[in-house]
């Protein structure tokens, strides 16, 4: 058997379990699916400001490094609440830069069972041993942490990205008291949401300096692309020196740059207390009530989750919703457990009280 016919067999599998993948363009539908939650991708004012559409002509370490790029470090370490931040070009790109170089041999990474790819692989090109906990189960995570060695790290994300719920970080900070590990909390879905100004839930919940490592991403509510890790000044040292993805990537155009900076003074003129999004979130979860979905998966941010278990059925359930031009999309196995697959159904600023009313009417004809 040749490379190809290997690979054909993988295919062939994957259809077999009708879970193969493949790229749909945009099309025009509600928005129920991007994790464009404030709308910010939406204001062409953003392809305005850019500035230009050049390339950064080299890494970070060469020729790509600005002015405007160590500004904008600066500025966003101080938004956080940081000592420090370091650019990436995405967040997939942070983690693995993050993970694979941070924890040495002899350390020990645990990380929750629903972490993020990008987390998952970063851990897997470190040399440190690894072990998942339980989602959310401070009990398990306190039993794997009785028989670990060297530095200890502990990943997590504050919002899950496919479940939607809030990781208990005040109760890991009060774990770490006892057990000295390095927290670290990528901030994906959390980042623009919450805070007084988007910073985040750990400076929401004001533990930002009980936290190793953070990620914040700019593909979500931001509307742009790019990441940052934000830490100490040491820890942006030996990432410029040691972290992989970092160094050996042409850096962010200065387009993306000024687009990030543009995004955060837009975070400073919400009124975060009066986001439209934390009303939908409410009366989604109250229809769901009144019809008694009883497996929609709690969540008190913009990512609500009925369960619909089954390739098959959950991709019939979105096809009827996408036919009614509601675009919500089926995740399905292996992305997340089978009997687990879904309908993740995003709430966003430009939505409408109606919308969801009518999301949710066609959404129980088809379940």
């Amino acid at each position: 058997m040749n490379a190809e016919q290997s690979l054909q067999l993988k295919l062939e599998k994957r259809i077999q379990e009708n879970a193969l993948r493949d790229l749909k363009t945009v099309n025009g539908l509600i928005d129920f699916s991007s994790n464009d939650y404030l709308g910010f991708s939406r204001d062409f004012s953003f392809v305005e400001h850019a500035g230009g559409v050049g390339g950064s002509t080299g890494s970070r370490l060469l020729t790509g490094n600005t002015i405007e790029v160590v500004e904008l470090e600066v500025f966003i370490a101080e938004y956080h609440k940081a000592d420090a931040g370091l650019l990436y070009n995405s967040g997939y790109d942070a983690n693995i830069g993050l993970l694979s170089c941070v924890p040495q041999r002899g350390d020990t990474v645990i990380y929750d069972e629903l972490s993020h790819a990008s987390i998952i692989d970063g851990i897997r090109l470190c040399k440190a041993e690894s072990f998942k906990f339980k989602h959310n189960n401070v009990e398990h995570l306190e039993s794997r942490l009785q028989s670990v060695k060297g530095n200890v790290y502990v990943v997590v994300e504050s919002v899950y990205s496919m479940d939607g719920d809030f990781s208990p970080l005040e109760e890991l900070v009060s774990l770490k008291q006892k057990f000295d590990f390095n927290l670290i909390v990528d901030e994906a879905h959390a980042t623009g949401l919450f805070g007084k100004k988007g910073e985040g839930r750990c400076v929401e919940l004001n533990i930002q300096n009980q936290i190793f490592a953070r990620v914040h991403t700019y593909g979500k509510a931001m509307g742009c692309h790019g990441a940052v890790v934000l830490g100490s000044s040491i820890l942006k040292d030996y990432l410029v020196n040691f972290s992989r993805s970092f160094i050996y990537t042409t850096a962010l155009p200065i387009s993306s740059v000024a687009t990030i900076k543009m995004a955060y003074e837009k975070m400073i003129d919400i009124d975060f207390s009066s986001l439209i999004y934390r009303d939908l979130v409410n009366l989604f979860k109250e229809k769901i009530k009144v019809l008694n979905l009883a497996y929609s998966i709690p969540s008190c941010s913009p990512i609500q989750t009925i369960i619909v278990s089954g390739n098959d059925k959950v991709k019939h359930v979105a096809d009827g919703l996408q036919k009614s031009l509601f675009d919500v999309r089926p995740i399905l196995s292996p992305t997340v457990p089978k009997g687990k697959e879904r309908l993740r159904i995003c709430l966003h600023e430009f939505n409408t009280p109606s919308e969801v009313e009518s999301l949710i009417h066609i959404l129980s004809k088809l379940l």
